[in-house]
This record gives C-alpha cells, sequence and structure tokens, in this order.
C-alpha cells in the first residue's frame, strides 16, 4: 500500500461516520443507500434508507410493491425517476435474474438508473472489485489534492479522473479505500471551508501550495433553470377534491396533483378562465425551486366546471384517501397546508 493510501485508511478508520449502509454487505440495501443518496444529502437521506428497509427489507418485497407505493415513500426526496428506476430494476433482479443480486461490475451497471459510480460503489462494497468509486465528493479532493483543472463535467476530465483514482487504488481493500475517499471529500475536503489545516495530506496538496483550493474542481456547464408558471385548482366535490396524474416525460413522471394549467408567462386569471365559468380564487402563491428549474405556482379555489377547460383525466378522491397518494412536496405541502392532510 502507498503512504496514500495509508495515510487515508488510518484517517478513515478513527473519523468515519457510523452509517447504517456501512454495517452491511448486503448488495440490495448498499444498492438502495446509494440510489437515495446520489441527488440527496446524508442528513436527509438516512431516514427514508431506514423506512424502506423497514417497509421493503429484500428485493422481493420491493419487486411486489407497486409503483405507487414506492412513490409515496419517496415523496420529499426529489427526483422521483430514481425511484422509478428502482421499482423496476427490483423487478427486473426478481424477473430476470431469480431474485440474486448481480455480483459483478459489469452487470451491476446495466441495471436501471446505475452508471459507472454506483456499480463501482456496490461491487467494491459488497464484493472487493477493484474499481475505483468517482462521485462529486471524490472529484473535489483528487482535483485539488492533484491541482486538476480538466472540467469534470467533460469526457476528457472524466477520463482522466478515472485514470487517477484508478492509480490511487488500493486494490487489496478497494471497498474501504472507496469509502475512505467519499467519507474524506465529503468531511475534511469540502466544497466551502475545507479543514486544509487538518488535513493529513495539506503538505502534498497542489492547489493549497498554488492557493487555489476555491477554483476546484472545475465545471465547464452552467446549470440553466427553465421558469413555468403552473396554475393549480383545488376543486371540491362531495368531501373530497379532485386529483389527476401526471404522465409524460416530464418532471414528477406518475405523481398526482390537482388539476392544472401551465402558461408560458405569468398571466392573470381572468385572462385564463371562460367567461361562463366562475372566476377561481387566489388562495396561495408558492415559488418551487430545481435543479433546472423553478416553478412559480399559484393556487385557487374553483368550481368543478374549471375542469371541462383542463386537460386530461380527473378522479375524485375522499379527504382521509390522500395520504395514500404520491405527490410532489410542493403538492403535498399545500394540500396539508389547506387540507390537514399528511402522508404517513
Amino acid at each position: 500500500m502507498t503512504d496514500f493510501g495509508i495515510k487515508l485508511q488510518q484517517w478513515y478508520r478513527v473519523n468515519k461516520r457510523i452509517l447504517p449502509w456501512r454495517l452491511t454487505r448486503d448488495p440490495y440495501k448498499v444498492w438502495l443507500s446509494e440510489i437515495i443518496l446520489q441527488q440527496t444529502q446524508v442528513v436527509q437521506g438516512t431516514s427514508y434508507y431506514l423506512k424502506f428497509v423497514e417497509k421493503y427489507p429484500d428485493v422481493q418485497r420491493l419487486a411486489k410493491a407497486s409503483e405507487e407505493e414506492v412513490l409515496r415513500l419517496w415523496q420529499g426526496l426529489g427526483y422521483y425517476s430514481r425511484a422509478r428506476n428502482l421499482h423496476a430494476s427490483a423487478q427486473f433482479i426478481v424477473n430476470e435474474l431469480g431474485g440474486v443480486f448481480p455480483r459483478a461490475y459489469s452487470d451491476i451497471i446495466k441495471l436501471k438508473g446505475v452508471g459507472a459510480y454506483t456499480a463501482a460503489a456496490i461491487s467494491s462494497f459488497c464484493f472487493d472489485e477493484p474499481h475505483a468509486a468517482i462521485d462529486g465528493n471524490v472529484y473535489r479532493f483528487i482535483s485539488r489534492l492533484k491541482g486538476i483543472r480538466t472540467a469534470i463535467d467533460t469526457t476528457e476530465g472524466k477520463k482522466e479522473f478515472a485514470m487517477v483514482a484508478d492509480e490511487l487504488l488500493n486494490r487489496d481493500s478497494p471497498g474501504e479505500h472507496n469509502q475512505a475517499m467519499i467519507e474524506f471529500g465529503a468531511l475534511v475536503c469540502r466544497p466551502v471551508n475545507p479543514s486544509c489545516q487538518e488535513c493529513p495530506f495539506n503538505d502534498g496538496c497542489l492547489a493549497l501550495a498554488q492557493n487555489s483550493i476555491t477554483e476546484l474542481p472545475v465545471k465547464s456547464k452552467k446549470v440553466k433553470q427553465r421558469k413555468r408558471y403552473f396554475h393549480y385548482f383545488l376543486v371540491a366535490k362531495e368531501g373530497g377534491v379532485y386529483l389527476n396524474k401526471r404522465t409524460g416525460n416530464d418532471i414528477w413522471k406518475n405523481l398526482y396533483q390537482l388539476p392544472l394549467l401551465e402558461t408560458a408567462k405569468k398571466t392573470s386569471i381572468k385572462r385564463l378562465v371562460d367567461k361562463r365559468v366562475p372566476l377561481p380564487v387566489l388562495v396561495d402563491e408558492k415559488t418551487h425551486v430545481l435543479s433546472h428549474q423553478i416553478i412559480y405556482a399559484s393556487f385557487y379555489l374553483a368550481d368543478v366546471s374549471i375542469l371541462k377547460m383542463l386537460e386530461g383525466s380527473f378522479v375524485s378522491v375522499e379527504t382521509k384517501a390522500l395520504k395514500t397518494y404520491p405527490f410532489s412536496q410542493l403538492i403535498a405541502n399545500f394540500i396539508n397546508e389547506r387540507i390537514g392532510v399528511r402522508p404517513d
């Protein structure tokens, strides 16, 4: 083992956090944790991981669940395609692989929603396959340590970082090495205010020597956020409200929502509603920020006749049954605030 590997291992064994998915080598549970943590901080992701393991302790239970059940349990985590892919892959494992989780990197990466990082993490953590797992924490740690200015979101950058990560990899204990690299980036080589003075690698860190810590890692692309204007209508009927299910290749696919009218720009409700329909009453406005979109949502109380001018099919759902439906957090929050219904 290199001096780097020895230092990293020593640091990790003293400083690592005790996290529930680190207490097992069950690939199903490790896979579950990795999917949850793809776009989620550990603090928030832990509670969801524990809920999923309790409800679906193995891949067979997850495969048997309905997609709506899985989406409802996922509610609040965002990036719902992760939940749909998770469920689809569980069914694939049960139906096509005899319920046995694949062991090899080359097979794990074939699962829907699994990329190079996740496949490397599972195969190394659970089966000691020598594949370097490179997530955002690792990109940041390596870029600073080696002073690499190649953009991490380019093909060239991904190849360069993969080569360096592979050179650093401890092949005698790849799982622990990968865990340590990720943990070091999360706890020491942080995006903001990294602990450079306490870093065991500060004597060889090129970014620290060049005073370029805040400049690394480099990204070539800036995220452009699309603005969207959603007008939601709360239409009551006999102790319930009307809902419809989102379809198509868009955000919140297969989640339920209140009847919706989307406009290209901020528009007065008077201009949107037919004069023969009673004018809806504005009751709330919310701004919901996603990674690539900003949703400006207006919520109205409306007469049932509004449904005639909206696209989609609608179903009347009793108030007490609303907690069994999967919603985006935007809709879930409004329903809880307005109707007092919380998800289970």
